[in-house]
């Protein structure tokens, strides 16, 4: 090859050799972009600049130290990077698969706004984590795992009062609810309000340690919050809940008819101007708790 005259040592596979590693290096360094695992390696790097420099300057003791801990140094990165290689390994999965979100499935996230308002209506608690770039993978393994297809039907079955699975946090990972009743961190922010309980402070102190956004309703009042990066809005209306997750997200969250409030076994249908969807009858309140009395009874 002419372009190769210049360096006679370098072949063709010699420069597949290095567009691969650099592919590699590529994706690693889009894995971890946004994870916790990046000051980590930075801390990593560290270490590796004082070894090198320990045999440069022939600092014998310092050479000694850092010579006798890397063996475990490689064992202490696993387990300290654990999570995040699973998340790796279960991207890569994905992407050698070839697999594809389904139209309905980038949709699925429109449930939550219409569970919120249900949730509000009926002033049931509620907490729903979504997954960004930081994995829950922790937290998920804390809660019942279920691996289902996220829906407004599932939410309002989880948060029944009367469900088993109602206390804690609903953590929805890539339009699939992960795991229901997880535990959270509690915000220990002296500056909040008094009157946030355990569901707000959970709710704001997962996205204190992660990119994750929290959905909460109070059960108290049925007022509906949203937490991002530490930060809570509160007194949301339905709209305004639908508009920020659809900028948070980067998608488009589209307008739906939202479910009737049930109050003493009736349904009062409410005319909100926004076209009827076809997946979510009017009725769908009345079959979800006939469906979970009847339940209940077999039970």
């Amino acid at each position: 090859m002419r372009f190769l005259a210049p360096w006679p040592h370098l072949s063709v596979v010699s420069v597949i050799d290095i567009l691969l590693v650099a592919v590699i290096i590529y994706e690693f360094l889009m894995l971890i972009r946004g994870t916790r695992a990046v000051p980590m390696l930075v801390g990593v790097a560290v270490l590796g600049l004082a070894f090198y420099f320990a045999r440069v300057g022939e600092l014998t003791t310092l050479n000694w130290l850092i010579s006798t801990l890397i063996p475990y140094v490689v064992f202490a990165l696993i387990v300290v990077f654990q999570s995040e290689i699973r998340h790796a390994l279960a991207r890569l999965g994905s992407r050698l698969t070839f697999s594809r979100t389904s139209s309905s499935e980038a949709d699925a996230y429109d449930d939550i706004v219409l569970a919120a308002n249900l949730f509000s209506q009926n002033q049931t608690g509620a907490l729903i984590v979504i997954e960004r770039e930081i994995g829950l993978r922790t937290y998920i393994e804390s809660g019942v795992p279920l691996d289902a297809r996220l829906s407004y039907d599932l939410l309002a079955t989880i948060f029944r009062p009367s469900a088993p699975l109602h206390d804690g946090a609903v953590i929805v990972q890539e339009e699939r609810i992960a795991a229901a009743a997880c535990f959270l961190p509690l915000s220990m922010k002296p500056v909040l309000s008094t009157q946030m309980g355990t569901r707000h402070r959970a709710g704001i102190g997962i996205t204190e340690e992660t990119d994750a956004i929290a959905v909460i309703v109070s059960e108290e009042t049925g007022a509906i919050s949203l937490a991002v990066a530490g930060k809570i809005e509160r007194d949301m209306t339905v709209e305004q809940l639908r508009e920020r997750l659809s900028g948070l997200l980067k998608r488009y969250v589209g307008r739906s008819t939202l479910p009737t409030a049930i109050e003493n076994g009736s349904e009062e249908a409410r005319d909100l101007d926004s076209p009827p969807r076809a997946s979510l009858p009017h009725n769908i309140d009345s079959e979800l708790h006939s469906r979970s009395g009847s339940l209940d009874r077999d039970l």
